[in-house]
């Protein structure tokens, strides 16, 4: 079974059987389903059934020559709600199955995002029409988490928050900068690096690291579309499964300046959500690539 069906409410589905059921009842009662030609004599198509608010089950398979479907693999989603990013996107096709990942290298987070598609079908219809690439995409992901907590906010008046958005302007034109090879912007970039390592590692050594680094993203494990987030709470709802009446955190994050949709269940979070409190956990990272062919 999927790792992540617990994100969207569905933990207490614990044996094969039951999910066999549901993604049954995804295929047969789906709130959406979209199509496009996959062969000569076949269509893929795609099967989301909705099990709260923006939330639900996905069913991926193939409908052969006589109309008859066979479902590959299932997972669960959450849409994003946000615009997180205006950098042009990389899709490529997963090696094991009709799937797809999205390559995202966005200078406000410092590492290069790497997410499951959720619009496989638009991409592939845009890819066998020979449309790719396309220009003037934009990108909303989500991530689905299993494990994670609520860290009080680091205090900070106006002054701050301006100090640190001034910070961040910089910063970020000097990333421009280095990305089309200005070797100055290069070496300041390392020599800032290099003062904030060395300021963190004097700090370290009577202070919590949570009341020094605000927020954070950075890869997980072995799989590559799995990230370790720290991000202030912008926006949170607490929904309901409709099918096991789980309940489920959504967050709206802000990290370094990216937003994302965040949802994890209430079993697997620890402390009391609030705006302005920060989340940290692992998650499972989503996207959309939006643009106006991809419809």
């Amino acid at each position: 079974m999927h790792k992540y069906l617990r994100a969207v409410g569905l933990a207490g589905l614990k044996e094969r059987k039951d999910v066999q059921r549901l993604v049954t009842d995804a295929i047969v009662n789906s709130t959406s389903r979209r199509y496009t030609s996959y062969n000569d004599d076949e269509l893929i198509a795609q099967f989301d059934k909705e099990l709260a608010p923006g939330m639900g089950l996905s069913v991926c398979g193939i409908f052969d020559a006589e109309d008859n479907f066979s479902y590959d693999y299932y997972y669960p989603y959450l849409t994003g709600t946000q615009i997180s990013s205006l950098e042009d996107v990389t899709v490529e096709r997963h090696a094991e199955k009709e799937s797809y990942a999205g390559v995202c290298d966005d200078m406000k987070i410092g590492v290069t995002l790497i997410f499951y598609l959720q619009n496989m079908i638009s991409y592939v219809r845009v890819l066998n029409a020979g449309e790719l690439p396309l220009i003037g995409t934009s990108l909303s992901i989500s991530g689905l988490s299993v494990q994670g907590c609520i860290i009080l906010p680091i205090a900070k008046n106006d002054a701050d928050l301006q100090k640190v958005k001034k910070a961040s302007n910089a910063r970020r034109k000097l990333l421009d900068q280095a990305k089309n090879g200005d070797e100055s912007a290069i070496d300041t970039l390392t020599m800032e690096d290099w003062d904030i390592y060395m300021n963190l590692r004097e700090k370290m050594s009577d202070s919590d690291v949570f009341t020094l680094v605000d927020t954070y993203m950075m890869p997980y494990g072995v799989e590559c579309d799995q990230y370790s987030v720290l991000g202030e709470i912008r926006e949170c709802e607490c929904v309901t499964n409709s099918i096991t009446d789980e309940k489920v955190w959504k967050f709206v994050l802000c990290i370094n300046d990216l937003y994302m949709d965040v949802c994890i269940n209430d079993l697997d979070l620890v402390g009391e959500p609030a705006v302005g409190r920060r989340f940290k956990g692992v998650i499972w990272m989503q996207g959309s690539v939006i643009h106006p062919m991809l419809w």
